[in-house]
């Protein structure tokens, strides 16, 4: 096994000598980021803020050697924090026994991890394969206007109650949009409108975000800080990851298996989802079973210093990306940029101004909106559009986790329903003397004792019924008994579909005629050799080219009624 596999990061390593100041800009505006998250995370997952910093600052880096995405920042999550409280507290609770919650917390995550990794392993990874490219931008325009409406609390600098949904944060500002802070709004507005100054400027349009938090926290102070309720991120702890193993209970263990599956499931999806998002901008192409991988091992690594689940950030890897990083070096930057701040800068750290923060997640949720393909998407395709509807919708209104799987849930029905009615065209001969579809081209004419048709899909368990009934009418209300299959457009015959096949074949075959077949693939013949269908049909009935399908046809036609045909369309008939 090549030695990148296993050491994803021996192969953006060596790039880092020409890009590690992108990587170093985008790294420290990641630090700066991820700073008030980190502390707002934990605190949704009902831990101490300490724990989402000890996250922030060892996933990151874990994901950064192991994972496929150069874009991609791990660390603690608003769905991973919200589901890890769900799942946690039906057991204990923070207010009842704290440091029983913070143990089952870092216990879930390692088995969450291992849930993972066993799938990463299992190259289970085309699984993400199904999430489709409108399910995609419909997840990350949701989830952009989802990050921008959850800041709006300190753009206006109205208390909000923690944990709101989309609707009820519209509701609950609508309803006190007269409790607006003048002050708070001028210092959000002001940030969000400096980093689109700063962008517009050539040599440092990289550093928008940067200077705009610095600048917008300056501007903060200038209105008067706290004298106006402009609130900073507050007090920063300067503790270090400490290592301990966790704790494992099989009675505990046991109790949180089925919660750990589906911590998994929604991580990994999140992860590659987001990943796919900014891939379709930076076009690189990304190993979804090594990011399945890397998500287990970042989990499991982490929980040994004390941290809790963690997966791929929306906010973060947008703000990473946008900031101009190139290689994953970017994301272990923001780590130890993390790292230093909590030692040495804490003090400082802790006057960055919330609104200040609000004001460029409002710019990073609304790069998340990809308005070019939505567009491309309307105009393209009714079912596709209702992919994206439902998709985005269910983002803003229902659980992350859900609405993905609901818009998977409807590409997947529309596949299915569309490959469930393969196209099939009558094929005739024209005054060209070329064989085309007979509805385009009027002096296109049959042989009427063969008909031709041309099967454009596969014959599976899902369109056996519907392609059984177009074979009853061509064999009820036609004269002719020998029937040609042109048989390229075919992908794949299942069990199913063989058996039907065969079926067909031998009741055409009692008339006096039989079935036939051009050009069929070696792969779609495949289940048709090994199930023995293949003796049923006839192998002398399987051509590779319509000529000699044609001529062998012939020889079994009906002389009587060929010497009166009057079309005389193939090379045999003169």
């Amino acid at each position: 096994m090549s030695l990148h596999k296993i050491f994803p990061f021996l192969l953006w390593l060596p790039l880092t000598k020409k890009t590690w100041k992108d990587d170093l800009i985008a790294g420290i505006t990641g630090t700066i980021i991820v700073i008030p998250q980190a502390v707002a995370f934990a605190m949704i997952a009902g831990l101490p803020p300490i724990y989402g910093f000890y996250t922030a600052m060892i996933t990151p880096i874990i994901a950064a050697l192991f994972g496929s995405s150069y874009h991609l920042i791990s660390g603690p999550t608003t769905t991973g924090s919200i589901v890890v409280f769900a799942i946690i507290s039906k057991f204990v609770t923070p207010e009842s026994d704290l440091e029983a919650f913070v143990s089952l917390t870092i216990l879930l995550s390692f088995m969450a991890g291992v849930i993972k990794l066993v799938m990463g392993l299992a190259k289970m990874g085309k699984l993400v394969n199904f999430v489709s490219y409108t399910v995609v931008i419909g997840f990350s325009a949701g989830a952009g206007i989802l990050i921008a409406f959850k800041q709006l609390k300190h753009v206006f600098g109205i208390n909000v109650p923690q944990g709101s949904s989309f609707y009820e944060i519209i509701a609950y500002i609508f309803s006190h949009i007269k409790e607006t802070n003048l002050y708070v709004l001028s210092v959000a507005i002001g940030t969000l409108l400096i980093a689109l100054l700063i962008k517009k400027i050539k040599y440092i349009s990289r550093l928008n975000m940067l200077f705009a938090m610095i600048l917008g926290s300056v501007l903060a102070v200038v209105l008067g800080g706290n004298l106006h309720s402009i609130e900073t991120i507050g007090n920063v702890p300067s503790n270090l990851p400490p290592f301990i193993i966790p704790d494992f209970n099989f009675e505990d263990m046991r109790m949180l298996t089925s919660g750990a599956i589906t911590l998994a499931l929604i991580g990994l999806v999140e992860a590659v989802s987001i990943s796919r998002v900014i891939s379709l901008s930076s076009h690189q192409k990304l190993n979804n079973n090594q990011e399945f991988v890397s998500q287990g091992l970042t989990n499991i690594i982490s929980s040994f210093f004390s941290s809790y689940v963690s997966s791929g950030s929306f906010s973060r890897s947008g703000v990473n990306y946008q900031a101009g990083a190139k290689t994953p070096l970017a994301a272990i930057i923001s780590a130890i940029g993390l790292l230093l701040v909590v030692l040495f800068f804490a003090t400082y750290a802790s006057y960055l101004a919330k609104p200040a923060m609000g004001g460029i997640i409002l710019l990073v949720g609304y790069n998340l909106i990809d308005f070019k393909r939505i567009k491309q998407i309307i105009k393209s395709s009714k079912r596709e559009f209702i992919v994206l509807s439902v998709t985005l919708l269910g983002t803003l209104f229902l659980e992350l986790e859900t609405a993905l799987f609901l818009g998977i849930l409807i590409s997947l029905f529309f596949y299915l329903e569309k490959t469930s009615k393969p196209n099939i065209a009558i094929v005739g001969k024209n005054q060209d003397n070329k064989f085309i579809n007979i509805i385009r081209d009027a002096t296109a004419k049959e042989c009427p004792q063969l008909k031709m048709i041309r099967i454009d899909g596969s014959i599976y368990f899902g369109a056996v019924d519907g392609i059984s009934k177009y074979f009853t009418d061509l064999y009820e209300k036609n004269d002719q008994k020998h029937l040609l299959i042109l048989a390229n457009g075919i992908n794949f015959i299942d069990i199913a579909g063989a058996e039907w096949l065969s079926q067909e074949v031998l009741k055409w075959r009692s008339r006096g005629g039989g079935i036939y077949f051009v050009g069929l693939k070696l792969i779609s013949q495949d289940v048709l050799q090994k199930g023995g269908f293949s003796k049923i049909i006839g192998e002398e009935n399987f051509f590779k080219n319509k000529n000699t399908a044609i001529a062998t046809i012939y020889k079994n036609l009906d002389k009587e009624i060929c010497l009166e045909c009057k079309v005389k369309i193939y090379d045999e008939c003169s």
